[in-house]
């Protein structure tokens, strides 16, 4: 009552002092004051109780999982020729389109063929002239023969006629193969495509002299296209466990259904198949050169191209089941927040497997069942009273 009975003295006096409206507001502001003072002199007001903070959980699924694996890839063509001359000489033509389809024994490009006429030319008056020779020495022997048998020659010159006559066929056959081989220099001196497929960009240009070394282009075979993926050495040898025979590796790679995910994350409308596995392991990497094919009647793939090859690597019987957001990794140990029945949050350290989706596999420490929180795991605590919402497991696994 001190306080209260000073307060309003003081409250008089100002009041007195301070006539007016400014002594009404002084007042009132010190009624206020006496108001908390005297609230303070009691006893404390006890603090309300916590409010369990509000979660989502979400129930362990079991089932079989499709297990998938991913790996970066890379594209190739089918078949990728490389157009080189087979002469050397300039070029004085490129007959094709740049990045165009062509077709095999399309001439892609002409070399200056005169030189190759002009040698060809040479060649076939050197066969004839050698077929003269032959016919000359023909005629010796058919003339020689009668009289050396009645002794008229001796033997000797008709021995060196069948002799100078095998050696006249002898070069009529070099002059024959010489004709050949210029025939074939300027047939070569149009440069051809090895197969069908698009043609990249010209490397020679008209007027370059050129030879067998010169790279002129590239023409790949689009459709299918290859795909080539790379798996460490520990994932091949997974799959040859759960296939110990050729028999059961080849039935499986049979069966696989690849998928091709395209660098803006586009799925690629159609499946692959499994081609062929390298030879080796590179001793390098320590992993193993596996190709898949694509069909691409579209030619929308290239060679050049990344993605990534994705398929059902195999099934997973009665799997554990929740999703990745509910697992927390801290030091390499992955703990998850686990709601009882009385609503109090327990942590549980688990071991997980592959991932599935948005959801992860978990080998040990849940069962079927269980609630695992997805949202509001920071809020959760080792025997926290927590207020938990039911989240549809199968709408965690979209």
């Amino acid at each position: 009552m001190r306080l209260r009975e000073f307060v309003s003295s003081k409250a008089t006096c100002c009041f007195a002092e301070r006539k007016g409206s400014a002594g009404i507001q002084l007042l009132v502001v010190l009624c206020v004051c006496s108001v908390f003072l005297v609230s303070g002199c009691g006893k404390s007001v006890p603090a309300a109780a916590a409010v369990a903070p509000n979660v989502q959980v979400t129930q362990v699924i079991q089932r079989d999982v499709p297990v998938y694996h991913e790996w970066v890839a890379t594209l190739d063509g089918f078949v990728n020729a490389q157009i080189q001359p087979q002469v050397s000489g300039y070029l004085v033509k490129q007959t094709y389109q740049e990045g165009q389809l062509v077709r095999k024994n399309q001439v892609l490009f002409k070399i200056d063929p005169r030189p190759f006429q002009a040698a060809l030319d040479q060649a076939k008056a050197q066969l004839a002239q050698a077929e003269a020779q032959m016919g000359k020495t023909e005629l010796d022997v058919k003339r020689d023969t009668p009289l050396a048998r009645e002794k008229a020659i001796a033997q000797s010159q008709l021995d060196n006629d069948i002799q100078a006559n095998l050696a006249a066929k002898a070069t009529v056959q070099a002059g024959k193969a010489a004709v050949e081989q210029a025939q074939l220099n300027l047939e070569f001196t149009n440069v051809r495509s090895l197969i069908d497929g698009f043609a990249g960009i010209a490397t020679g240009q008209v007027g370059n002299l050129v030879g067998p070394q010169t790279l002129l282009t590239t023409v790949s075979q689009l459709n299918p296209i290859k795909v080539y993926f790379v798996a460490s050495e520990q994932q091949y040898l997974a799959f040859v466990k759960r296939n110990p025979t050729a028999a059961a590796r080849e039935k499986t790679e049979r069966q696989l259904e690849l998928q091709l995910i395209l660098a803006d994350g586009s799925t690629y409308p159609r499946e692959g198949k499994f081609y062929f596995a390298d030879r080796q392991v590179d001793v390098q990497t320590g992993a193993i050169r596996l190709a898949s094919l694509f069909p691409n009647p579209d030619n929308v793939l290239r060679p050049g191209q990344y993605g990534r090859v994705r398929f059902v690597s195999y099934i997973r019987p009665a799997a554990l089941l929740v999703p990745q957001k509910a697992i927390t990794e801290l030091q390499g140990t992955y703990l998850v927040a686990v709601v009882g029945d009385d609503n109090k949050v327990s942590i549980k350290s688990v071991k997980v497997g592959e991932q599935t989706g948005q959801m992860w596999i978990v080998d040990e420490g849940l069962h079927q069942g269980e609630r695992v929180i997805v949202e509001g795991v920071q809020k959760a605590r080792d025997g926290v009273v927590v207020k938990p919402t039911l989240v549809a497991a199968s709408a965690e696994s979209r």
